[in-house]
């Protein structure tokens, strides 16, 4: 696939705010999951699969332990989580940092280990619970994603939206190295090779109501079916009849919602806009089969027939949508991804 950078949008507004590494990343993330909206969900083996929401967040405030000989050498980063939203389950979560090749450890195998700071102590060293654990060789460069899923409990039960991360890394013979001479990139790196952090998210599913007890079989008359038949199975006087008059039947219109034009482009990163399209049409007795009517509808129908003036003709109304993915900036300059579901009319029928 193409960089990020080769895959931005034109236009001003919230795009003007890009490159950063965050931004980039999730316009990947972004184009990933626009790409299976049409199956109103993505591939469930991997974290965007999974996720209606995905939320960035930037490295607020950096630490080292680098000075003179003290060891073990760390790197500290920290996160505000206030913006993250009630209800919602973590799928998965990564720290992302940029690594370059160093020269200084010529190809020595490095072990890279994240750790949550749970408790910080004044007099001695902060309480840390281990996340993960990555190795590479010192001439690797590009992007290490350390999966630090498991400090989500945590973080969604504590009052205190702060979180710490701490980077250790040392070599096989468990020697501490300096984080920035084994190449690991912190604050002072270029804008789009900051740290940050991505969280995937998923709304709880609703509470599975219990089974109700069996109730004993009763001695039914048998049924042909529990369908209302089509008006083209209905004999007698609507043979003849066709209630359009020549007007179109209820289906799907072409709408295309530009954000642009809504004046969302100084927050929506992407997409510029999107086909939504709309439902309208008739639907005069008798329903063809392609209207995609409810049974109420045929009834309704029917009836209007009989009293015009009392009950109204059924209506054309959506019977199937999708989502659709938006890629914003929140109030805290966050960026989020989230498939916003219900949002493109796949198919209209009579309500």
């Amino acid at each position: 696939p193409r960089p990020p950078e080769e895959r931005l949008p034109r236009g001003g507004g919230a795009t003007a705010r890009l490159p950063a590494s965050a931004p980039l990343f999730m316009l990947d993330l972004y184009h990933a999951m626009a790409d299976d909206d049409d199956e109103d969900g993505g591939p469930p083996e991997w974290p965007p699969g999974r996720a209606d929401l995905v939320m960035s967040f930037a490295n607020m405030v950096e630490r080292d332990r680098t000075l003179g000989y003290q060891e073990p050498h760390w790197k500290e980063f920290r996160f505000d989580l206030t913006q993250i939203p009630e209800g919602e389950a973590v799928t998965a979560a990564e720290f992302r940092i940029y690594k370059l090749a160093s020269a200084h450890l010529l190809n020595r195998t490095l072990h890279v280990s994240m750790f949550q700071v749970v408790r910080e102590q004044s007099n001695r060293e902060s309480d840390l619970l281990f996340l993960d654990l990555q190795t590479l060789r010192a001439g690797d460069e590009g992007w290490l994603a350390l999966d630090v899923t498991a400090a989500s409990d945590r973080w969604l039960l504590s009052r205190n939206k702060d979180l710490a991360l701490r980077l250790y890394v040392e070599t096989d013979d468990g020697h501490s190295v300096d984080p920035g001479l084994a190449g690991l990139l912190g604050q002072r790196a270029p804008r789009s090779k900051q740290p940050f952090l991505v969280t995937f998210f998923r709304a709880n599913p609703s509470p599975i109501r219990a089974p109700r007890a069996a109730r004993p079989l009763k001695r039914r008359l048998p049924k042909k079916t529990n369908e209302l038949p089509h008006a083209n199975r209905l004999p007698g006087i609507f043979d003849d009849v066709h209630g359009t008059h020549g007007r179109q039947v209820c289906r799907r219109h072409e709408l295309y919602v530009s954000f642009q034009d809504l004046g969302w482009l100084d927050w929506v990163i992407a997409p510029q806009g999107y086909s939504a399209y709309y439902c309208e049409g008739e639907c005069s007795f008798p329903l063809d089969s392609c209207m995609n009517a409810t049974n109420h509808a045929i009834l309704q129908s029917l009836v209007h027939l009989m009293k015009p003036d009392a009950v109204p003709k059924a209506c054309c109304a959506p019977t199937k949508l999708s989502a659709t993915s938006v890629l914003y900036y929140d109030s805290s300059n966050n960026v989020i991804l989230r498939k916003h579901r219900n949002m493109v009319v796949r198919a209209c029928g009579c309500h």
